[in-house]
């Protein structure tokens, strides 16, 4: 199991390995946004990390955020759950204005192949 703290909601426990948005929904309750699925294609799932932060990230992930010029924060749809962690979930459905989160995502990595960087 890791911690995952989340700033404002509290301590949780996360089966180690666990897609980070789908810990923020299911344990933490947070209402994340992911709009394109967990495919690192919208950057709707960033978050701020304030300890805890991952060394590697998948190859999608780094293009996406690179592409949008984004600096400072991760794509929770593309780290695991691997160590304890704290973060600030910065993109939320409260006042988004969109209808819905998006829908779940998968509970494996996408896109498929995973290719990482920085291991």
């Amino acid at each position: 199991m890791a911690k995952l703290t989340v700033e404002g909601a509290g301590e949780f426990e996360v089966p180690a390995g666990k897609r980070l948005v789908l810990a923020l929904t299911d344990e933490a309750g947070i209402d994340q946004l992911h709009a394109c699925g967990g495919n690192a294609r919208c950057t709707t799932c960033r978050v701020e990390f304030l300890a805890g932060e991952p060394a590697r990230m998948t190859a999608a992930e780094q293009a996406t955020l690179q592409a949008r010029g984004l600096n400072g924060v991760r794509l929770s749809c593309q780290i695991l759950c691997d160590d304890d962690m704290t973060v600030k979930a910065d993109s939320r459905l409260e006042g988004s204005g969109r209808a819905d989160a998006g829908h779940r995502p998968t509970d494996e990595l996408q896109p498929q192949p995973v290719e990482w960087i920085g291991e």
